[in-house]
């Protein structure tokens, strides 16, 4: 008689981990987002231990949170996780005023930033990726042909 669960907000294969209210701009935590988007995990944490921006450590203990969570709470296998998705949003703005000349004030605006990070097991098999490069190659032959159409015209 208890209350129901939440459903889960993710696939069976992902697990989530979110940041909210991160002392920074969307626009600047967007740019260390952006660096791991689509990476796999060693290689993520690689990247944010070495960055030199302020707010790579915060991203990087909320990969380090989503992988816990992959690996403790749905049972995924951590060397296979790839960073799936990195969203950035807007959490609130603090807005106070700095004293300026003759009696005025001048509007400081300090924002706040969200970070949801996804983390997704890969299972890629070997057939798939020979598929994709077959996929390429025929895609590049086409191209040499109509290219080399063009010159005999």
């Amino acid at each position: 008689m208890g209350k129901q669960a939440n459903p889960r907000k993710v696939k069976d294969n992902e697990a989530l981990a979110i940041a909210r209210t991160l002392r920074t701009s969307p626009r600047k935590l967007n740019l260390v987002a952006r660096l791991i988007r689509g990476c796999k995990v060693g290689e993520a944490l690689r990247r944010l231990s070495f960055d030199k921006h302020r707010m790579a450590l915060e991203v990087k203990k909320v990969l380090q949170s989503a992988v816990a969570n992959a690996e403790n709470n749905h049972q995924l296998d951590v060397d296979r996780l790839v960073v799936a998705e990195a969203s950035v949003g807007r959490a609130f703005v603090m807005r106070r005023y700095h004293a300026r000349a003759r009696g005025r004030g001048a509007p400081v605006e300090k924002p706040f930033s969200n970070l949801r990070m996804v983390v997704r097991e890969e299972d890629r098999k070997p057939e798939a990726r020979n598929q994709k490069s077959e996929t390429r190659s025929r895609k590049s032959e086409k191209k040499k042909k109509t290219e080399n159409r063009k010159k005999d015209v």
